[in-house]
């Protein structure tokens, strides 16, 4: 193989319509999350490797793109661009006080194995609410999310909400080692009812836990599964988290969006800076969320700053490959005009060109080789 013109594995080159479409589609999210008021962020493709370290909760360190810099620094290509935006805020907006609003566009990179054949740098357009950890900011980011996919062009999609505070109600009870919470996490994740129980017949545990836990994998659906969770509860902070989730629900009622929206309380993320609500946004034609998101209340004290957040990213890549798979039509470009260009007439049509330019208009001239 001619390695000059080919990609690296899990890369690849995006060019004419695909990728015009692609600015376009970004070009449109970007509307909508500035119609929300949310302000512009660059962060850099490349940080420190403390910035996703184990204890921020980022992903694994074997996925990260590592390298150094000249003095030994360990270096990480972003895999994710919350923390980045975390450690920004935490530098340049400690002394504020209001709500923030940041919004950016930017490629992540995840060194995910070959046989899972996703690729390994994905565009991000997304948005992080920070300062406000009430119900009404979980809402304004959920339908932010649901104008964001309509914005898109999609008409079927949903919404899937989790709830990390009401798993972690249920590991209170529980006395259980990391190794182990993984795997439970793993079995509920991908509704191993089978694995759950093979897991807990080892535990021992209060016939309360035991039934919440296997009944975790099928819990969820509509609205009305919030009644069947608050019932399976087994403290008050599972309680807790469920009226969070009704509250949340009520209020994007009032945003026209809860069509839009399912519970699932086997959705764990594997992300553990997650603290409460969190969700997906999935669609027909791409077996990966088009959307991630959720809050993060306790992100940014590890950056020194103490601010509650919400956030979420739209995945660009799978997002096209969906509107695609739908035959969703692209957005008609704007008119091409073609001017052809002479020795003779050549000042002219530059000219005419130009001022065609000027007024927005697309021109492309096409130069005419003359016979001598």
């Amino acid at each position: 193989m001619n390695r000059l013109l080919h990609t690296p594995e899990g890369v690849r080159d995006i060019y004419n319509n695909e990728c015009a479409r692609k600015l376009r589609l970004q070009s449109d999210l970007h509307e909508v999350l500035a119609g929300y008021g949310y302000s512009d962020i660059e962060t850099p493709t490349f940080e420190y490797s403390d910035v996703f370290s184990r204890d921020v909760g980022s992903i694994e360190s074997r996925e990260l793109y590592k390298f150094f810099d000249r003095d030994g620094n360990t270096l990480v290509l972003r895999p994710d661009m919350t923390p980045s935006i975390a450690r920004v805020v935490s530098r340049y907006f400690s002394e504020e006080e209001q709500v923030i609003r940041l919004c950016y566009e930017g490629n992540t990179f995840i060194n995910n194995s070959s046989y899972q054949g996703r690729l390994k740098e994905n565009t991000q357009i997304g948005a992080e609410l920070i300062g406000s950890d009430s119900a009404e900011a979980d809402a304004e980011v959920i339908a932010m999310v649901v104008d964001c996919l309509k914005k898109a062009g999609l008409d079927e999609f949903l919404i899937s909400v989790g709830q990390v505070k009401y798993f972690r109600s249920i590991l209170k009870e529980l006395k259980i080692d990391e190794e182990t919470e993984e795997e439970l996490r793993d079995f509920i994740s991908n509704r191993n009812i089978f694995g759950v129980e093979q897991l807990l017949s080892k535990a021992g545990l209060p016939e309360k836990v035991h039934q919440v836990l296997t009944a975790l994998p099928n819990l969820y659906g509509s609205v009305e599964v919030l009644d069947r969770a608050e019932k399976l509860a087994v403290n008050e902070d599972g309680r807790a988290a469920v009226q969070r989730l009704r509250e949340i629900y009520e209020i994007l009622e009032d945003y026209g969006v809860t069509q839009y929206i399912s519970f699932d309380f086997s959705m764990l993320s594997r992300y553990h800076y997650y603290t409460g609500v969190f969700f997906r946004g999935y669609t027909f034609g791409t077996g990966d969320a088009v959307v991630k998101g959720g809050r993060y209340d306790h992100l940014l004290q590890h950056f020194g700053k103490d601010a509650p957040s919400i956030g979420f990213a739209a995945v660009i890549d799978p997002l096209l490959l969906a509107l695609e798979r739908q035959k969703i039509p692209a957005k008609a470009e704007p008119e091409l005009t073609e001017l052809t260009v002479t020795s003779d007439n050549r000042r002219e049509i530059i000219r005419q060109a130009c001022e065609l330019r000027a007024e927005g208009k697309r021109v492309k001239l096409i130069y005419s080789k003359e016979e001598a």
